[in-house]
């Protein structure tokens, strides 16, 4: 990896700060255009509409990622241009994205709090509201509490690995975390599949629709989108410490995944106690 005091040789002149000013990149516009294609398309699908638009920008979003990242890496493991003033910005960029993240998911509690602590007239002031039958606490959401906190443990251990540079620990640390990420979805999938409610609203059938399946389906399907999305942070991260990208001392991208998985895990931890435990098993009425 070039030194970042070398940066300077990359673009033949002198570097006279620590900073990286990034060349010109096509992929911010690209990303842009492509995630209100993917939008729009999705608004147009979900109104009976074709799925070729929705298609269209789903793959320019998967190309904008793909490309932006490539460079990322690029920059920072061969050119030498995150030195330590760049990674500490990166770092409180991370850290400020997870919080970003993590007021998304409170409007979620929040929506759940409001109507499960004052269940509105509408669902006859009762809390589950009628018709619902819940997931049993203590079936496949424990099931995934227990795989979703073993994969954090492996993250760590993982972590642990590259600092102390033993290569094949990494490796064995995050093939495992991605098994359990994968295993996770699946698990989820399958009790979405055999839930005894529905998101789509049907006017007077029981258990169709209505303020608990929207915020169950919402809080645990973002959450569930997330952990794909942290999944696939962490194939990167497999692929590229095969490949050598990451030093005891230089592998923010490492961290980076890492955080968001754990935060992925807390959040989780949340949903349990919250949705599935005590929204499931402590009725309200009013």
């Amino acid at each position: 990896m070039v030194a970042p005091a070398d940066t300077a040789e990359v673009h033949g002149e002198e570097n006279k700060h620590p900073w990286h000013l990034v060349d010109p990149s096509p992929w911010p516009v690209v990303g842009a255009l492509s995630g209100g294609l993917l939008t729009l398309g999705t608004v147009i699908y979900m109104h009976d509409g074709g799925s070729w638009m929705l298609a269209l920008g789903f793959l320019g979003v998967a190309t904008t990622m793909f490309f932006w990242f490539r460079d990322v890496a690029i920059e920072a493991t061969f050119q030498g241009h995150h030195s330590i003033p760049v990674q500490i910005g990166m770092r409180y960029g991370m850290a400020l994205f997870i919080a970003s993240e993590v007021m998304f998911f409170v409007a979620w509690f929040w929506a759940f709090f409001n109507a499960s602590l004052f269940p509105p007239e509408t669902i006859n002031g009762t809390w589950p509201p009628p018709g619902i039958i819940p997931f049993d606490p203590w079936g496949l959401p424990f099931l995934n509490t227990l795989i979703l906190l073993t994969s954090g443990v492996t993250l760590t251990w993982a972590h642990h690995a590259l600092l102390e540079g033993n290569k094949d620990h990494v490796l064995q640390g995050l093939g495992l975390t991605i098994f359990l990420g994968l295993v996770f979805s699946g698990v989820q999938g399958y009790e979405y599949a055999h839930a005894a409610f529905s998101f789509a609203f049907e006017e007077g059938a029981s258990g169709k629709g209505g303020i608990y399946p929207t915020v169950f389906f919402m809080a645990t399907g973002f959450h569930g989108f997330h952990v794909i999305v942290g999944t696939t942070f962490l194939i990167v991260c497999f692929y590229r410490t095969y490949k050598d990208h990451f030093k005891t001392d230089h592998h923010f991208g490492f961290e980076a995944a890492a955080w968001y998985w754990h935060f992925v895990d807390v959040v989780w931890l949340f949903l349990f106690c919250c949705i599935y435990w005590w929204g499931a098993g402590n009725a309200v009425t009013h």
